[in-house]
C-alpha cells in the first residue's frame, strides 16, 4: 500500500487499488480561525494544488467533522457524488451539504473489497470530551494488503489498546501533535503517548501525522523524533512523513 501525507490528518492511502482520501482540510494557509489564539491556521500551505490532492481519489474517509478534518474548501470542492463513509453522528450533517452517497459505519462496513470498522476515540478529558464530541477512527483490512488502524483524534487509552489486541494491526495512523484544548487538556497523543504505543505495538509499523499544521498543536515532528530515539524506537516503526511526502508500505 502506499500512504501519502497531504496535510495534519488529510492522507490519501492507496489500498487495494483503491484510493481513499481521508479527513480533507484543504483550506489556504492562515485563512481559517486561530484554535489557540496564537496564528491563524492552517500554518502550513498544502504541497501542491487542491485539484493534484484530489486527483484519482474514489472514496473519502471521514473521522469527525471538526474544522480542521473536514473543512468548507474541502466541502466546496470534494465532488458530491463521492462515497463518504463516516461515523453516524455525523451523516445527517455531510448530507446537509449535498453530499449524496454518504455511508453511515455504525459497526463494519464493506466497499469494493475493504473492510472498514469503526473503532472509539477519545477527544480529550473532563468536560472537554463534551465540546469535542463523538470522534471515530477505523481498521481497514483487505485481500494481500495489510491490516491499517487509523486511531485519529483520541488519546492513548484502553480503547485504543483493545483494538491493538484484537486486530493485530500491521499499521497504526496515529495524530500526535499532542494538541490541547481549555486549561491546557491533551485531546490526541502526544511524544509520549505515540512511543507507548509503538511499544505497545513492537512489530507494527506507526505513522505520526497530524503533524505541524494547527497552532494548538504542542508536538514538533522533531520534538517527537527526539523523544522517539531517546526511548530507544528504531526508524524503521515509527515514520514521521513531511506533507507531500509518500511511504510505501
Amino acid at each position: 500500500m502506499k500512504i501519502q501525507q497531504i496535510r495534519n490528518a488529510t492522507l490519501k492511502l492507496t489500498y487495494a487499488g483503491k484510493v481513499l482520501l481521508t479527513d480533507p482540510y484543504l483550506a489556504e494557509q492562515h485563512s481559517m480561525v486561530s484554535y489557540r489564539g496564537d496564528q491563524w491556521s492552517p500554518l502550513v500551505e498544502l504541497p501542491f494544488s487542491i485539484s493534484d490532492v484530489l486527483d484519482g481519489v474514489e472514496m473519502i474517509l471521514v473521522s469527525h467533522i471538526h474544522t480542521d478534518h473536514f473543512d468548507k474548501t474541502a466541502q466546496k470542492n470534494l465532488s458530491k457524488s463521492l462515497p463518504l463513509y463516516c461515523q453516524p453522528v455525523d451523516a445527517s450533517e455531510i448530507e446537509k451539504i449535498g453530499f449524496y452517497h454518504v455511508v453511515p459505519v455504525h459497526d463494519s462496513v464493506c466497499w469494493e473489497g475493504i473492510t472498514i470498522t469503526r473503532t472509539e476515540g477519545r477527544h480529550g478529558s473532563g468536560d472537554v470530551l463534551k465540546e469535542m464530541g463523538e470522534v471515530s477512527g477505523y481498521v481497514l483490512q483487505a485481500e494481500n494488503e495489510p491490516t491499517v488502524y487509523w486511531a485519529g483524534d483520541t488519546v492513548l487509552y484502553d480503547a485504543v489498546y483493545n483494538v491493538i489486541s484484537e486486530f493485530k494491526p500491521d499499521i497504526i495512523l496515529t495524530h500526535s501533535c499532542g494538541a490541547i484544548w481549555g486549561d491546557n487538556v491533551p485531546i490526541i497523543m502526544n511524544s509520549k503517548q505515540t512511543v507507548s504505543l509503538c511499544k505497545t505495538a513492537p512489530k507494527a509499523i506507526v505513522v505520526a501525522t497530524h503533524m505541524g499544521t494547527v497552532d494548538h498543536g504542542t508536538v514538533t515532528r522533531e520534538d517527537l523524533r527526539a523523544f522517539a530515539e531517546k526511548e530507544g524506537i528504531p526508524l524503521r516503526q515509527l515514520q514521521i512523513p513531511e506533507d507531500g511526502e509518500i511511504l510505501k508500505l
